[in-house]
């Protein structure tokens, strides 16, 4: 077919007519039509699949998807916007109150000495209030420690009675004496001790003074009596040791451990020893991974310095220690030595020093249970007036340095064995934490410092031994941050609160508003989409398409040559834009009607004669989407198709041929299966195609 027009709405005049419509949709209904020298038509084929088999579903405009994404998109990032500006402000605000406030209160701290010594110098509410709590906190720690320290030493000197009053008593009745002697039930006394004194204590030991000319004498007295009050020690404690396995790993002679070589030995140095003999509880050495009775404690520097004060003021001493609490972790506390005389007054001038009573405690539970849940945040360094410099004492040098890193932990010089005994703790309710083995208290609290004395025996210098020192313990207390923050002001928290509440009303407000827009967007897309459905059954997507390109995009008036528009009243012919007409040089059309329809249909119900052309037409459609045949319209029983529209086609007159043929079997087919529904002559129906090429 020479010359042939698609264009929007149909009429033809002659074998080479224009042919125009308005823009007007609602005049765009099935007024289509195809003559002999010209074929006009207003829609295209929906888009192909690979494989053709039948016309897709209806599909929402790209356009449409992507204004909703966008509007999505534009949603999100306001709303994220709103959140991030919310969390920045209210930050900031937080941030800047807590620094005004903080600096207040650290300009105060610099006024607290004044203060504290009653001077008229004023401080603002805040820090009066963290003064007296933690001054009240300070006082509490102090006078209860020392409570608990008076204890200590009363027990320890009521037990020391007590074992020199039973060793007077056995040396009256059995002729006995030091250092040949064994406390009964040692673990259960030593047991009650511990009790009286209130804290966990790691060991209780009795160690007997043997002289150079007894060693061998006391080694042989010790071997004998170990299996009695190991078993009376097992039996107490509970434990699953057997006094075999114990007696196994016991040394039957005095011996001392060189602590640089680490390895154990027989005591050789002249002069007195103090082998270590009863302990509760029973243990093994860690280190050595045997029982410790025979082990000389004057092998250990502080220890020596501590029997000789003891010895020669005949009082109680103590030292800080550093023993392992278990095979991995040391501890640093302290060593208390109590003498026993060989009388039961322990104040008698003439008494003498036949033994010492050790105990090795960890400090911390003397600070245990103090203060109750929610007063936290108090730092006490524990500092004792003595000094050490263990390279000295032990004569460590540069080369055993290694060695005794073992031991002593991390040192890396000499410098590093002068050891100032200093503990710092942090109370926090009931519980003790062990911060270090240094002062670590914040220096910014420094004017606020409590300092009290925890532990003094009451030495005076010149009964001391020229170049020992009986440390004198004291507690130096000070707030923390986390104390602080409990008295902390919530005027930051109240700021950044209400920003955060003005920022989610704000959101509120805008999420109202998108759910009400939205709503109404809703409905205008539905509405859109509907009539794109109308138009898009109309039309093809291509001519659709520039439907929608040509209205949005204005255009002059365009007027039309009367000659061209017979027939339309005068000024008809202005037009919003201009019309779409394309010219399809060869096509093929198909005209198909069905033959008795008339006859058929007149005897037949509207709803049967609806099925039979919804059945058979339906058919056809699918056919024509898998041929690429475009459908121009029905009317009535007639079926109007072209081949070579709206995309060119070489062979279109072979495809509407194909098209014809697949459409007379399928009338065929479904003819026979409507035949049941429809009466018996819908089978005699039969159809009639013509092609126009």
């Amino acid at each position: 077919m020479k010359g042939n027009f698609i264009h929007r709405g149909t009429t033809m005049k002659g074998n080479s007519s224009l042919v125009s419509r308005k823009s007007r949709l609602s005049q765009h209904s099935d007024d289509r039509s195809v003559g002999n020298g010209a074929s006009t038509c207003s829609s295209s084929r929906d888009q192909l699949s690979a494989q053709k088999t039948s016309p897709p579903d209806y599909i929402v405009p790209t356009v449409a998807k992507s204004e909703e994404t966008n509007i999505l998109r534009a949603k999100c990032l306001v709303a994220l916007i709103l959140i991030l500006a919310a969390a920045t402000v209210a930050t900031f605000a937080y941030i800047l109150v807590k620094d005004q406030a903080q600096s207040n209160f650290e300009n105060q701290v610099s006024h607290a000495n004044w203060t504290r010594r009653g001077e008229a110098e004023q401080v603002d509410l805040l820090l009066a209030t963290l003064l007296t709590q933690f001054n009240g906190y300070a006082s509490k720690i102090a006078s209860v420690s020392r409570q608990k320290t008076d204890q200590l030493f009363d027990a320890l000197d009521s037990f020391a009675a007590m074992v020199g009053s039973l060793a007077a008593v056995e040396n009256e009745l059995l002729n006995t004496s030091w250092p040949f002697y064994t406390i009964p039930d040692f673990s259960v006394k030593a047991e009650r001790l511990v009790n009286l004194i209130g804290a966990t204590v790691t060991q209780v030991i009795v160690a007997p003074v043997v002289q150079e000319h007894e060693r061998d004498a006391w080694a042989d007295y010790a071997n004998s009596m170990n299996p009695v009050w190991f078993q009376e020690s097992l039996e107490n404690e509970g434990t699953d040791l057997t006094v075999d396995e114990i007696l196994q790993r016991t040394l039957p002679f005095i011996h001392t451990y060189d602590i640089v070589n680490l390895r154990l030995g027989r005591i050789v140095r002249p002069g007195e020893v103090l082998p270590l003999y009863q302990q509760y509880p029973l243990r093994f050495e860690y280190s050595t991974n045997t029982m410790g009775t025979g082990y000389d404690i004057l092998s250990l520097v502080k220890v020596v310095d501590q029997y000789e004060i003891a010895k020669e003021t005949l009082r109680t001493t103590i030292g800080f220690a550093r023993f392992l609490i278990d095979s991995e972790t040391f501890v640093t506390g302290s060593q208390v030595l109590q003498p026993i005389y060989d009388t039961s007054d322990t104040t008698a001038e003439e008494r003498k020093l036949v033994a010492i009573l050790g105990i090795l405690l960890d400090w911390l539970e003397f600070f245990k249970n103090i203060l109750t849940h929610g007063q936290d945040g108090v730092v006490i360094v524990l500092r004792s007036d003595c000094i050490t410099d263990f390279a000295l004492r032990y004569g460590i040098n540069e080369t055993d340095i290694e060695e005794a890193a073992d031991f002593y932990g991390d040192v890396d010089t000499l410098e590093d064995l002068i050891v100032e005994d200093i503990i710092t703790y942090q109370v926090d309710g009931p519980d003790v934490i062990l911060l270090g083995y240094e002062d670590l208290h914040d220096s910014k609290y420094d004017a606020l410092e409590v300092k009290e004395v925890f532990v003094d025996l009451g030495f005076d210098e010149k009964d001391v031994p020229e170049g020992k020192c009986v440390p004198t313990l004291t507690l130096h207390m000070y707030p923390s941050e986390k104390l602080e923050a409990t008295f902390q002001s919530s005027d930051p928290a109240i700021y950044a609160s209400v920003i955060v509440v003005i920022f989610i009303f704000t959101s509120l407000v805008f999420l109202l508003y998108v759910y009400f827009v939205g709503r109404r967007q809703r409905i205008v897309m539905d509405r859109i989409v509907r009539q794109d459905k109308i138009v898009s059954n109309i039309f093809p997507t291509a001519i659709r398409d520039r439907l929608y390109d040509a209205q949005a995009e204005p255009s002059a008036q365009i007027k039309r040559d009367s000659n061209d528009l017979a027939g339309l009243e005068d000024g008809a012919n202005d037009f919003a834009s201009a019309p779409l007409a394309d010219l399809f040089p060869s096509v093929s059309v198909v005209f198909a009607d069905i033959v008795g329809f008339t006859a058929w249909s007149s005897a037949r119900e509207p709803q049967q004669v609806f099925l039979l052309l919804e059945s058979i037409y339906n058919s056809f459609d699918k056919i024509a989407y898998r041929h690429d045949i475009f459908k121009v319209e029905t009317v009535g029983d007639c079926y109007v198709a072209a081949a070579g529209l709206p995309e060119p086609v070489d062979n279109h007159a072979v495809v509407a041929c194909e098209f014809a043929l697949d459409c007379l079997k399928k009338m065929r087919e479904s003819t026979i299966k409507l035949e049941i529904s429809l009466g018996p002559d819908t089978a005699d129906l039969a159809l009639r195609i013509g092609i126009h090429r």
